[in-house]
């Protein structure tokens, strides 16, 4: 069975977000059941925080306050509402964020993700001003299209995390990345800011899945790469609270290690593979590791028709 790319697509159908779709069938939402939603109906206010410090999660992480006591939970806006920009706001709306989600076609088609996750829908321009991290998960063919200044006013501390990755079978020719630029330092150059790499070399189901309890045996790790490294410590923070291994990947010019088709793509490796795997990528195979990807995504989609 070919199986989808990570973050790549649904095909839209009437009614859905060019970026996923949330209706009908939802694998995750099937595979949840009845999985309780942090984010919906959210916790009382009146709810003391000795009492949420009870309130665990099949991952062996608990809500924000027990890890971060002098702290109120994480505000984090994600720009995307594909499979893994919804992913991600399911699991951390589980884990008691409060996320704020948008797409390209407005809040009006996130009505039904934000019902089931608790998530608020907004604009692209809210969700960029919407707390202490941002998540950027789009195809990289949308980047560009970003509105101009969007993190212009921003405060220089909200770390910027990009998911993204090139397939040129779905985003077309871009020339600087086919020349050898690093995917995320393209994307960090189109907006204005710096970013981290992180959540890109996973499939959503893993996600969604295969989070483990800290200590946990074979437990999935997923690199994290980019600068300035108090922003790479938060996110290598966010991740083990969703019950990964985070491995501290580098400088975002290291990040070419994850992009598609590398050793560490897709695999959902354990620390040591991770780590094994990142140090095993020749960067003058990119442009091999690259189609290896493209191939794989091409088949996927003659797999549909």
């Amino acid at each position: 069975m070919v199986q989808r790319p990570p973050g790549l697509l649904r095909p839209a159908r009437r009614g859905q977000s060019d970026e996923g779709s949330h209706r009908g069938r939802d694998p995750i939402k099937a595979r949840e059941g009845t999985r309780p939603v942090a984010g919906g109906p959210r916790a009382k206010p009146a709810r003391s925080r000795a009492s949420r410090k009870k309130v665990g999660h099949p991952t062996g992480a608990r809500r924000r306050a027990t890890h971060f006591p002098d702290e109120d939970d994480m505000k984090i806006g994600i720009i995307g509402a594909g499979l893994i920009g919804g992913t991600l706001a399911r699991r951390w709306t589980q884990l008691g964020h409060e996320v704020s989600i948008a797409n390209s076609r407005g809040p009006d088609t996130l009505r039904e993700l934000a019902k089931e996750t608790g998530a608020k829908a907004v604009t692209v321009e809210e969700a960029a001003k919407a707390g202490e991290v941002v998540v950027v998960t789009i195809p990289q063919k949308a980047v560009p299209d970003l509105p101009k200044g969007l993190f212009a006013n921003v405060p220089k501390d909200v770390v910027v995390i990009d998911t993204g990755n090139y397939y040129p079978v779905r985003d077309g020719s871009i020339p600087e990345l086919e020349k050898g630029t690093v995917e995320s330092e393209w994307v960090s150059k189109l907006i204005g800011r710096p970013v981290i790499k992180a959540f890109n070399n996973i499939y959503f189901s893993s996600l969604a899945e295969k989070g483990k309890p800290k200590g946990t045996p074979g437990r999935v790790a997923l690199p994290i790469a980019g600068d300035p490294p108090e922003h790479r410590a938060k996110v290598l923070k966010l991740v083990e609270e969703l019950g990964f291994d985070a491995i501290d990947a580098g400088s975002l010019a290291d990040s070419w290690r994850q992009q598609p088709g590398t050793p560490v793509y897709t695999h959902d490796l354990d620390a040591a593979g991770v780590k094994k795997a990142l140090a095993e990528a020749e960067r003058s195979r990119l442009p091999e590791y690259r189609k290896k990807a493209d191939d794989s995504l091409k088949a996927f989609f003659a797999s549909q028709k």
